[in-house]
Formats: structure tokens, C-alpha cells, sequence
């Protein structure tokens, strides 16, 4: 399906550790075996991407701006390739791979890359206090980046890096999930084909091992990592040592609250085919529907109504919702979860079970009810197409309920839109939709508040990131 060499210094390079087994979820079958870093080839990586460093952090923002749209180019041209391999490796519907996983990326980069040509400088101007002087503020790009992304989106997530930190003048290693790195590694000959500098980009392929050699690296002075909670806890601690910059895009369990008087068949329709994309498989997703007690009943029978629509099956079918899992093992986690809370009084409203497929990692859409708040599936993410109902008694109620967690990365709110207005700024969340399903756009950041992460990416704010604030003092000269 694709060449498995690695980006090291502008060549391709194979890697000479263990080889990774990557498996298509539709039907189980083996796509490639990729050869993952060793120690020296990681250190060979940072090091050449350090050497870089000045060189890059030094061209001209119009330079940097043509390099980073001559590599989304040549993505818009190789299209077709990466559907492909994005449909095979990760098993997502094929509209939302043609919009969310390539084209969405594509187009944030570009937004990156226009975005620099103006020149960022603050003028202070002067000032008496003390010595005299006229002061101005500058960012300059923070180093090396170690960006390391999740496997649901392999192109979005780790572009959404990359294309901010080329773009504040940075250089980077890249390294994307062992599932699923056949997409990354495309654009890694991409963009040696567009002629970036060597060292500038590189791409690396490897399992947590190799992800520590890399996060703990001397020469790394960024992380950017999207993950899970665990897992961005222990890259805290690894960056310790070394006082590393951080940027963590974590999970989630998003609430929805649907308010009194809201059009139920509106609120249902938009919620559910949320958090069943790309199965599940979203750390956006609006987990958690919460529902005034009133009107319990009649928003199940709007959901019953919603899941005789939504369709499990062929990715490469533009009719389908819903693709597979992406391993045996997480849909093993997934029916536990259920499992665990249907044995504790949990009722399977409407989904359940497997579709009758021969091949591949399936498991159905679920809607959970009659259970709170703090139930463990309430309160830990799926990553799934799982959904809980929660009952309010009122407003405060419902706020209450969605505040209730250790994330905050997402919020919904449907009904009257002036009385959501009221509603949207007291759920603590970094991005709240108000009677629509949260959309990406590149100019806004995403991100979120407690154990859904730390920093943005986005819109300026996923620059910043990436950027250091110098301020220069200059002296005033005679006649100023």
C-alpha cells in the first residue's frame, strides 16, 4: 500500500527495530509491516532536526509560507492515495475521510502558511520608566518539536502539529501511532518531494518505547502530543527533567444538554451521528445527552427514530455512518464497558450488540440509560460509539452535571437560542456549539480545560505554541 520508509534529513530510511504489524479494521487483513526507530536512528532524527533549527527559524516567512503550501499541493494531488490508505488503515467512512481526515488538514496548513506573511512584531514604543528606551516584543519559533499524534485521525492530528510549528519556524519529528502510520509516512515523502530543507520535517515510526527516547531527547525543547489523559501525564513527567514546553490535546466526555421546549428530532439527529463518526472514535464526541426528566421517554423514541437511520458498514459506501474499530482489543474495552454498566442497572435503549459481519473489529452504536452522573461510563471515555442519557430536574441541574468531570474539552447546547447563550459560557469547556454539532474551522482554537489537555491548536493560538516572546530593549538616540 505504501513504502515504509521513514523521513530522516530529507531521505527515506527504513528503520531498523522491530517490525509493526499494521491491520486494516475492516477485515483484519495485513496492510504493511513497517519497521520502527531505533535509539540512534530517534537520536539521528532530533539531531539533524536541531541542526536545522537555525537555518529554518532564519528564511523568510514568504519562503516558509511557499514550502508549507508546495507540501499541501502535493497532498491535494496524491488525493486519492491517501483516501485510500486512510480508508484502509483507520477504517473511517469515506466522506468523512475526503473532509475531516485529508481535506481539513490540507486546508488548516495553508491557513498556517498565509497566515505568518504578516509580520507579528509588537511595538511598545518608548518609555521613561527608569533608563529610557523604546521596547519591542518578538516570537520567535521555540526549537525542536517532538509532535507525537493519536491513531483515529493520523493526518489531522499530526499535520494540525506540523503545519503550525513549520510555520512559526520551528523544525519537527513527527511521529504518528504504530496502528496507523501508512498515511503519515506518505506525506513524509511528500514532503521531501517538496523540497524542504533537510532536517526540517522528519518522520518517524515506533511504539511507546520509541516515543519515550524521543520525548526525553535533549535536543527536544517542544512536545506537542495528542493522546490520552494517562498517557499526557506520563509525558508531563518525562518533559520534567529537561523543562520542556508542553502541548496536550487529551480526551474527553462531552455533554449535550438539550433544553426544555428544544426540537428533540433536531437535538437527537445532530448528537447521535456526532459521536458515532468515524466510530466513536473522537475526543469531541457528545458522550454524555442530557435530557430534562420530562421528556426522557420521548427522546429515546426521537433516538429509536435516529438509529433506524444510521448505517454500520463498508467505509468505501458513501450511504455508511459508521466503519469498525480500529482493533480487536479496544472493541473487547468498548463491550466491557457496556457490559460492566448494564450489570449495574444500566438499560440498553437503543443500539447494542454486532453487526453480522464475518471480518474485520465492528461493534454497533449504543445509547445507555437509567444510570447517573458517576457511573464509571459516564465519567470515562469510550472511544466508542457509546453514548450515556442522563436525566436534569433544571438548568442548574444540567450545568451541575456537564461540569462534572475531569474533562472539558467540548460542550453542546440545544433549544432556545437565547436562552443556550445564557447556558453555553457557565459549562467549563473549551469549545461550546449552540444548536449545531461543533465544526472545526482553522482560524479558532480547540482545546480544552482540566484533564483534557494543555495549550491549543488552531488559529493563531496554535502558533503561539510553538513560539517564544523576546522583548529587546533598544536605547533612544539623540533627537528621538
Amino acid at each position: 500500500m505504501t513504502d515504509p520508509e521513514m523521513t530522516i534529513a530529507g531521505r527515506p530510511v527504513l528503520g531498523e527495530g522491530s517490525e509493526i504489524d499494521v491491520f486494516s479494521p475492516v477485515d483484519g487483513s495485513l496492510l504493511a509491516r513497517v519497521p520502527s526507530a531505533t535509539e540512534a536512528q530517534v537520536d539521528e532524527a532530533v539531531t539533524v532536526a536541531a541542526a536545522a533549527f537555525p537555518g529554518w527559524a532564519a528564511t523568510s516567512r514568504e519562503e516558509r509560507s511557499r514550502l508549507i503550501h508546495r507540501l499541501c499541493d502535493l497532498m491535494q494531488q496524491n488525493f486519492d492515495a491517501l483516501l485510500s490508505t486512510i480508508i484502509n488503515e483507520v477504517g473511517t467512512p469515506i466522506t468523512l475521510t475526503e473532509s475531516l481526515q485529508i481535506q481539513y488538514p490540507i486546508d488548516q496548513m495553508r491557513w498556517y502558511a498565509d497566515y505568518i506573511l504578516d509580520d507579528d512584531t509588537v511595538d511598545l514604543g518608548k518609555a521613561d520608566y527608569g533608563a529610557p528606551r523604546h521596547s519591542k516584543i518578538y516570537k520567535r519559533p521555540v526549537g525542536v518539536v517532538a509532535a507525537i499524534s493519536a491513531y483515529n485521525y493520523p493526518l489531522h492530528l499530526g499535520l494540525w502539529k506540523v503545519g503550525a510549528a513549520l510555520a512559526a519556524g520551528c523544525t519537527v519529528v513527527l511521529m504518528p501511532s504504530p496502528r496507523t502510520p501508512l498515511a503519515v509516512l506518505q506525506v513524509g515523502r511528500l514532503a521531501r518531494e517538496a523540497g524542504l530543507p533537510d532536517g526540517v520535517f522528519n518522520v518517524l515510526v515506533g511504539g511507546p518505547d520509541v516515543g519515550r527516547v524521543l520525548t526525553q531527547h535533549k535536543r527536544v525543547d517542544k512536545i506537542s502530543f495528542t493522546g490520552s489523559d494517562t498517557v499526557g501525564a506520563s509525558i508531563i513527567a518525562q518533559s520534567a527533567p529537561g523543562i520542556k514546553r508542553v502541548t496536550l490535546e487529551l480526551g474527553g466526555k462531552s455533554a449535550a444538554i438539550i433544553l426544555p421546549g428544544a426540537d428533540l428530532d433536531v437535538a437527537a439527529d445532530q448528537v447521535h451521528r456526532r459521536y458515532t463518526r468515524n466510530a466513536g472514535q473522537g475526543c469531541a464526541s457528545p458522550t454524555r445527552i442530557l435530557v430534562h426528566e420530562s421528556v426522557k421517554d420521548e427522546f429515546i423514541e426521537a433516538t429509536r427514530r435516529v438509529y433506524a437511520e444510521l448505517k454500520v458498514g463498508d467505509p468505501w459506501d458513501r450511504t455508511t455512518d459508521i466503519g469498525p474499530v480500529i482493533r480487536p482489543e479496544h472493541r473487547a474495552r468498548i463491550e466491557g464497558m457496556v457490559a460492566d454498566a448494564v450489570a449495574r442497572g444500566a438499560r440498553v435503549v437503543a443500539g447494542g450488540g454486532r453487526p453480522d459481519f464475518e471480518q474485520g473489529w465492528w461493534v454497533n452504536p449504543h445509547v445507555l440509560a437509567d444510570l447517573d452522573n458517576s457511573d464509571p461510563i459516564a465519567q470515562n471515555e469510550v472511544f466508542g460509539p457509546v453514548a450515556v442519557l442522563i436525566t436534569y430536574s433544571d438548568l442548574d441541574d444540567a450545568v451541575a452535571i456537564a461540569n462534572d468531570t475531569r474533562f472539558g474539552l467540548n460542550g453542546y447546547v440545544y433549544g432556545d437560542p437565547e436562552l443556550a447563550a445564557q447556558v453555553a459560557p457557565r459549562v467549563r469547556a473549551g469549545t461550546i456549539a449552540i444548536n449545531a454539532a461543533s465544526g472545526l474551522r482553522p482560524d479558532a482554537p480547540f482545546g480544552g480545560f482540566g484533564h483534557s489537555g494543555i495549550g491549543r491548536e488552531g488559529g493563531v493560538w496554535g502558533i503561539s505554541v510553538f513560539q517564544e516572546i523576546q522583548h529587546i530593549q533598544y536605547p533612544i538616540r539623540k533627537g528621538e
